[in-house]
């Protein structure tokens, strides 16, 4: 009896037992599920970031594409043209020159080829004056006026003046020469700017060959920090400094000299036309009276071209001879144009 009544407690106690256990046991896993869960969870929060709310996506669609914003871009340095210039070399010595030797021929000869230094408003209005008419020109009162009034104008038409008595077409053709010595004159000084025009874009030409084999050859001995591109775009970029240089010089000259030409050729046709306009008031001199050096008209007389002496009268006759010796004497002396004249 009593170990057959004790046996029911001891299964209830065994019984009583394996639940705890279980119960332990389904503790146990439930606590190892939410602590391995739990971490799990915590760190996909932490890859997936913050929650996203409502506006912040409406913000994200209001924003303006990252693509279309502007991206900020290195602009290049300035040239500088001084540190340029300086680094030309030696060629940049001529072409320098020559600027300057430009820069003068223009200044002198835009101030010598003013209309009032080649002709004279007070001149070519004196002049007018005693050509009208044409008629009643004045010889020695126009040479005065040229000698009053020094200028390329007064030397052409005192030159005509010297002719004053020679047929009409020497004193036009003496009035031409002089004026085409005048104007070769005045002309002669553009000819250095058209040779500036020519000759100083060769400089610069020279200059930069001469760059750019210095260029290619440094090119070949290159130390390990620089490029061979590197090295010849530089070399290049200031071996091309000498033909800017030279064509700069040259461009300016060349509309100098054109201008110039042209200015004396408008000048000088004008002094041509004021020449031919005075000549016909000479004609009636020709062969009559000249101009002396002093400005005074003279009665021309015949001069021996052979010997280049003034043929002497001839002499009177003698007392003795007859009397009709004395008549044709008388007549010849009158035929003689020296004594008529």
């Amino acid at each position: 009896m009593t170990s057959n009544q004790m046996n029911p407690r001891r299964d209830g106690g065994a019984r009583q037992k394996r639940i705890t256990m279980v119960c332990l046991v389904v503790g146990l896993c439930v606590a190892w599920w939410c602590g391995v869960t739990d971490p799990a969870r915590t760190w996909a929060q932490d890859d997936l970031g913050p929650p996203v709310n409502a506006s912040d996506i409406q913000s994200v669609m209001n924003a303006e594409p990252v693509g279309d914003e502007p991206q900020a871009v290195a602009e290049p340095t300035g040239i500088d043209m001084l540190s340029l210039i300086l680094r030309g070399g030696r060629f940049m010595i001529p072409i320098g020159l020559m600027s300057l030797l430009v820069v003068t021929l223009a200044v002198e000869r835009m101030l010598s080829l003013r209309r009032g230094k080649v002709m004279p408003r007070r001149l070519v209005r004196e002049l007018r004056r005693l050509a009208d008419p044409v008629e009643s020109f004045d010889p020695p009162t126009a040479y005065q006026a040229c000698l009053q009034h020094p200028s390329p104008t007064a030397s052409i038409v005192g030159a005509m003046l010297m002719r004053t008595g020679q047929p009409l077409g020497e004193i036009e053709r003496t009035a031409t020469e002089t004026i085409g010595r005048e104007a070769d004159r005045y002309a002669s000084p553009v000819r250095w700017l058209t040779l500036a025009a020519a000759a100083t874009p060769l400089m610069g030409l020279l200059g930069t060959v001469w760059g750019m084999i210095v260029a290619f050859h440094e090119s070949t001995s290159l130390s390990a920090d620089r490029s061979r591109s590197e090295q010849l775009s530089e070399g290049i970029y200031t071996a091309l400094v000498t033909t800017l240089a030279g064509l700069a010089v040259a461009i300016p000259a060349a509309i100098f000299a054109q201008y110039l030409e042209n200015r004396i050729a408008k000048l000088f046709h004008s002094v041509e036309q004021l020449v031919f306009d005075l000549a016909p008031g000479l004609a009636r001199f020709d062969g009559r009276r000249r101009l002396d050096s002093d400005g005074t008209l003279i009665p021309i007389q015949y001069v021996d071209g052979s010997a280049g002496n003034v043929t002497p009268p001839p002499p009177p006759p003698p007392s003795h001879a007859p009397p009709h010796a004395a008549v044709a004497d008388s007549v010849s002396d009158s035929g003689n144009p020296a004594k008529a004249s």
